[in-house]
């Protein structure tokens, strides 16, 4: 079976022509690295550039050119059988073999030598025969985008889905090493927004003495990462933007680190130290004088001062109608085992749950107009609408009708079907469960699901999810549930139907 490669929290170590055409001198350099990739645990590949330099180069330009790049290349020429020892030294070191190729023939010799991955470089990112026979191969590609327009990374994307190549995209600027003014890390967010499919990663040429990089590519979402990298000797001098092994260590230092501070995406129960941080700032409720129990507190009982006291009802948890439950002096603290709550309004649920659901809306990035009527369906009580239940918001309504359904997280509709009504669901964010005719689908963003008139169905998500219905003119009392205690309640029973979102409305329901 087709498996798709990994390519997140994968470093790419280009080698270039830094192994200075000397076999010996490319082997330390892989086994120098080798040891910093194993200190840190990480996936690391080492990268080489293969150019058939005999038919690369244009005859003229063999002896003397003007063009600054093909000296270097002809005088850090390896043999095939020299590419061959190091790919096999990147293997006995276990690091993955991967390669750039600069024109088709060296295409044929990754796959000769069966790399794992294929870069595509920049300067070959609209080299459409280049692009071919690489798709061709059938391998794991890195394409860089130095000197694109969107519409460029846009053609390529489009071009290796077409050829169902499994591929991952490089923001890279193509300047060696890049002004600050250049690096533009923002491109990396553009990018994971406009292929949210796809792991983009970080082509840096900066200073390897600079850490900070590296760590604002990781907060901006980059999940894969390259660097030039060599050894220096007394003979050789790398360039600005090669780094050393021991830079190297470094720059996956930061990499970790920057991990550690940007943390887990998904909002998390505060720990007991900023609890206890928080604590200690806060506000408890105290009263002014005596009460005895029986009492309904109000606000002119109670006044709100620091510290906080173990059991101690802070401020933010005060209402108006707290019962006391034993007597309680002048200046004490009013204890959470001392007070009753008033019973909450049946509505309270839905009103608490209606910022859930703009929140949700706004994570999935659907925007509404300022017309629209909210349904909100609570088949066994508004107090129990966060369980059962869900919220339709009106689109239009004519021979065709448009609704957005939004249900939380483990919210559900109970199992019903309509008498007249056709409709198709389509997911639009998270992941929604369906049961239909007794069959249970589970739909993903894009997916859809018909629903003719008379056939049993329900739904419920255990992610929270964003659905588009599409259906035929829709009925009141259309709808035939399998709970008879339901059919038996008046619409305005199971449903409580508001414009916009009812802010006011809402506060004068039942």
């Amino acid at each position: 079976m087709f498996k798709s490669f990994d390519f997140n929290d994968l470093f790419v170590l280009e080698m270039a022509n830094n192994h200075q055409g000397d076999l010996t001198h490319g082997k330390r350099i892989i086994q120098d690295l080798a040891r910093v990739i194993k200190k840190h645990d990480v996936r690391a590949a080492v990268k080489f550039q293969f150019r058939q330099l005999d038919t690369f180069i244009h005859p003229s330009h063999r002896e003397k050119t003007d063009n600054k790049h093909i000296p270097r290349f002809l005088s850090t020429r390896l043999s095939r059988e020299d590419f061959q020892s190091m790919v096999d030294e990147v293997r006995n070191n276990g690091l993955l073999a991967m390669c750039t190729p600069f024109d088709e023939e060296s295409v044929d010799v990754i796959e000769e030598m069966d790399l794992d991955i294929v870069k595509v470089g920049s300067c070959s990112a609209k080299d459409w025969p280049l692009l071919e026979r690489i798709a061709e191969a059938g391998k794991p590609v890195i394409f860089s985008t130095g000197g694109l327009l969107i519409e460029d990374i846009d053609n390529l994307v489009s071009f290796f889905d077409h050829r169902g190549v499994d591929y991952a995209i490089m923001h890279c600027v193509s300047i060696y090493p890049i002004p600050d003014d250049k690096f533009n890390l923002n491109q990396i967010e553009t990018l994971r927004n406009r292929y949210p499919k796809k792991v983009i990663g970080w082509s840096t040429h900066e200073d390897p003495q600079e850490d900070v990089v590296v760590q604002l590519a990781v907060a901006k979402g980059a999940r894969m990462f390259e660097k030039h990298v060599g050894v220096a000797n007394e003979k050789i001098t790398l360039n600005t933007y090669s780094a050393t092994p021991a830079q190297v260590d470094r720059w996956i230092g930061a990499y970790r680190r920057a991990q550690v501070l940007c943390g887990n995406p998904v909002r998390q129960a505060p720990s007991k130290e900023e609890k206890d941080s928080l604590d200690s700032l806060s506000r408890g409720v105290y009263l002014r004088q005596e009460v005895k129990a029986g009492a309904v507190l109000s606000r002119k009982d109670v006044y709100f001062a620091m510290p906080i006291q173990d059991g101690q009802v802070p401020s933010g948890r005060w209402r108006e109608g707290i019962v006391a439950t034993r007597d309680m002096g002048p200046d004490e603290a009013v204890k959470a085992d001392g007070i009753a709550y008033p019973e909450e309004p049946t509505r309270a649920s839905i009103q608490k749950a209606v910022h859930e659901v703009k929140a949700l809306l706004n994570e999935a990035r659907i925007h509404l107009s300022s017309e629209f009527k909210v349904e909100y369906s609570h088949h066994y009580g508004m107090e129990n609408f966060r369980k059962v239940g869900c919220v339709l918001i009106d689109c239009v309504n004519r021979e065709y009708c448009k609704k957005i359904i939004v249900q939380l997280k483990d919210q559900a509709h109970p199992l019903h079907f309509h008498k007249r009504k056709e409709e198709t669901f389509q997911v639009l964010y998270g992941v929604l469960n369906v049961e239909i005719d007794g069959h249970h689908r589970i739909l993903h963003p894009g997916e859809t699901i018909l629903v003719l008139p008379g056939v049993w169905h329900r739904f419920w998500t255990e992610t929270g999810c964003v659905a588009e219905e599409i259906s035929t003119t829709h009925f009141n009392n259309d709808s035939v549930y399998q709970d008879k205690k339901i059919n038996q309640m008046a619409r305005s029973e199971r449903k409580t139907v508001v414009d916009h979102w009812g802010r006011f409305q809402l506060s004068s329901a039942a």
